[in-house]
C-alpha cells in the first residue's frame, strides 16, 4: 500500500509557493520578487493590449464598468494608474468619488454612481464604488443597520439591472495581510509624496481589521452573483498584482487588433512671407535645468 504524499512545506521566497490564509480569512500572497526588466517588459506588452482593447471598445460600443475595491493600501491605485497610462482619457475614465453631499445623502443610494456609469465605447473605472455601503459605512457607523440591509438586498439586482442594459460590469477585490498592509503604512507615514495617501480613517480602520473581515466575508455571501462575480486579486507583491490583474481584465473582454494605422506626415510648409514676432515679446519659464 502507497504511503501519502509529504504535505509540501510553505516556503515564503519560493515563487511556486501556495498562497496561505491569514487568521482573518484575507489570502496572503507567497512574497517573492518578479525581476525588475522582466515586469517592465511584460507592463509594456500588457499596455499595448490594452490599447486595443480600447480601440474594440469604441468600435463596437461596448459599455464596460470596473470596479475596484479592497483593503486600504492593496494595491488598487497602483493597478489604476497602469490602466490608464496609455489610454485615451475621452474613452476610459477613472472615478473617484469623495464624500457625498446632504443632497446625495437624501437621494436613492445608488443615484451617484449611476451618472457616472459608462455610456457606449466607454470603459468607467471606479476606485473605490457603491460598496462603500458593505464596507467603511457599514464598520465606521456611517450608515444604519437598515440602510445597510437595504443594500445587501438590493445590490444584486442593482447589479443585474446593468448586465440586462449591456453594461459589463468587472468586480475586483485586492486582498493584502494585515502583516502587508501595516508595512505599506510604515512607508506611506515616512514619505512626504505618500503620506496625503494616510487618511484618519484608514488609521481607524488598523484597530478594526476582524470587522472589516466579516463585512468582507458579509459582502462577498450577498454580492458574488453570476452575472457580476467577484474576482479576488492576491495582493501582497504589487507588481506580480499589477500584472495579474490587467491580464485578466484583458481576458474579460474578447476583442481584436482595429489599431488604426498613423497618418503620414506630410512635409511642413515654408513660412512664406510670414514674420513672427521677436522672442523677447515672450515671458518663458525660468531655465533652472
Amino acid at each position: 500500500m502507497n504511503s501519502k504524499p509529504k504535505k509540501r512545506k510553505h516556503n515564503r521566497d519560493d515563487p511556486e509557493g501556495d498562497a496561505i490564509l491569514n487568521g482573518s480569512g484575507d489570502v496572503k500572497a507567497t512574497k517573492h520578487r518578479i525581476d525588475q526588466k522582466v515586469y517592465e517588459k511584460e507592463l509594456a506588452r500588457l499596455q499595448i493590449e490594452l490599447v486595443k482593447m480600447q480601440e474594440w471598445v469604441k468600435h463596437e460600443g461596448l459599455k464596460v464598468a470596473v470596479i475596484f475595491e479592497g483593503r486600504d493600501a492593496a494595491g488598487k491605485g497602483g493597478v489604476i494608474k497602469r490602466i490608464t497610462e496609455s489610454l485615451n482619457p475621452r474613452i476610459c475614465r477613472v472615478v473617484a468619488l469623495g464624500t457625498p453631499t446632504e443632497r446625495e445623502k437624501k437621494s436613492w443610494y445608488f443615484q451617484r454612481y449611476v451618472a457616472h456609469l459608462p455610456a457606449a465605447g466607454e470603459i468607467v473605472l471606479l476606485d473605490r464604488s457603491w460598496y462603500n455601503r458593505a464596507g467603511v459605512e457599514h464598520v465606521m457607523g456611517f450608515c444604519s443597520d437598515a440602510e445597510y440591509h437595504e443594500f445587501l438586498r438590493s445590490c444584486p439586482e442593482f447589479e443585474r439591472m446593468l448586465v440586462r442594459s449591456g453594461i459589463q460590469l468587472i468586480k475586483y477585490w485586492f486582498s493584502v495581510s494585515d502583516d502587508e498592509q501595516e508595512h505599506r503604512f510604515q512607508k506611506r507615514m515616512k514619505d512626504p509624496t505618500r503620506s496625503w495617501k494616510l487618511s484618519p480613517m484608514d488609521v481607524e480602520s488598523r484597530s478594526r481589521w476582524i470587522e472589516y473581515s466579516r463585512a468582507k466575508d458579509t459582502m462577498f455571501a450577498h454580492t458574488d452573483i453570476k452575472q457580476a462575480p467577484w474576482h479576488v486579486v492576491k495582493a501582497d507583491v504589487k507588481k506580480c498584482a499589477r500584472l495579474n490583474c490587467i491580464s485578466h481584465l484583458l481576458s474579460m473582454i474578447p476583442y481584436r487588433d482595429l489599431t488604426p494605422t498613423p497618418p503620414k506626415l506630410l512635409p511642413r510648409p515654408t513660412d512664406g512671407a510670414y514674420v513672427r514676432p521677436p522672442l523677447e515679446d515672450q515671458t518663458f519659464i525660468p531655465e533652472i535645468w
